[in-house]
């Protein structure tokens, strides 16, 4: 039905900590080192052949041309193998159709259509207006860095490692969210911009390790609290000015307890994320969408790979 995970598995990204970050080479090279293992252990787990799946997909855009070419790649020769269809997917469309999937014997609700929704990642900050499956209306994206940059840049200037959301928030625990009034750009529409933000924590840093103390929890806490109210205030000013009640988060900084909480309390309903293993990238998220374009489509989807596809 293209909702139940019977096999979801994700590779190490132990390989991302020891450079602190993400290199495309290292990337790509640990894409091509894992993918086979995991599709035969994705295989196993779900009881069945390749050859009784229905389709293969894989990401094609947007994202670092040298893990989509080696990701896509395997999955054409995969589908060729096999006699099945390919499916190349946009990564983005992924992220939202993970709010449709649910694990174990109890079907969650689908969520209702039209519906507001927020994409916050490392390399992504879009809010769009949903008005269809596969039927996407941009209101806005960032203009500059991305919510998720963002975070690892704050965290790698704390000290606290990669990735930097889940670092910051465990941090942000502790701290005292007043404790630094930091800037908000004042941009008209749904756009975002978090380079002014970015450059505030920066210069505090500095003045705060100049005076020989530096409260790592009080700045974690203040910047948490500026990026998440940025996001809340758009997100929530989307729904209400599109008369629309469901509002859907999707990407690694929905995993966010902090932004999770700011949205519910300024859209005033119900709002719809995936659980924290299913905001990350994962393959998951990757087949709902495919099942949602082969039903649509009902064959093949050629698409060559883009690093700068866009949800429309």
């Amino acid at each position: 039905d293209g909702r139940h995970i019977v096999s979801n598995i994700v590779a190490s990204q132990l390989a991302h900590q020891d450079t602190g970050g993400i290199v495309p080479e290292v990337a790509a090279r640990e894409h091509l080192r894992a993918l086979d293992g995991i599709t035969q252990q994705a295989l196993n787990e779900a009881g069945v052949e390749l050859r009784a799946v229905d389709a293969v997909a894989a990401t094609v855009g947007p994202g670092l041309v040298g893990c989509l070419l080696v990701g896509a790649n395997y999955g054409r020769g995969l589908a060729l193998a096999a006699g099945l269809p390919f499916i190349g997917v946009n990564h983005l469309e992924g992220h939202v159709y993970a709010n449709w999937l649910y694990e174990g014997d109890a079907p969650t609700p689908e969520p209702e259509i039209p519906a507001v929704v927020l994409i916050v990642s490392g390399a992504h900050s879009d809010l769009v207006l949903m008005e269809g499956h596969r039927r996407f209306r941009p209101l806005g994206r960032t203009i500059d860095d991305a919510a998720g940059e963002a975070f690892d840049k704050v965290a790698r200037l704390l000290g606290l490692g990669f990735p930097g959301g889940p670092a910051i928030e465990r941090v942000a625990r502790d701290g005292d969210p007043a404790a630094f009034p930091l800037p908000r750009a004042a941009l008209s529409g749904y756009d975002f911009s978090f380079s002014g933000l970015k450059t505030a924590v920066l210069r505090l840093v500095r003045a705060l390790e100049a005076k020989g103390a530096l409260p790592v929890a009080d700045v974690a806490a203040s910047f948490q609290k500026a990026i998440t109210e940025i996001l809340a205030e758009k997100t929530a000013r989307a729904a209400a000015e599109h008369a629309v009640e469901t509002v859907l988060l999707g990407g690694g900084v929905a995993a966010n307890l902090a932004l999770r909480a700011e949205i519910q309390k300024r859209i005033g309903h119900p709002l719809r994320v995936p659980p924290p293993r299913l905001c990350t990238d994962n393959g998951a998220m990757i087949g709902a969408a495919a099942f949602f374009v082969l039903r649509d489509r009902g064959t093949e989807v050629p698409v060559t790979v883009r690093s700068d596809m866009k949800l429309a």
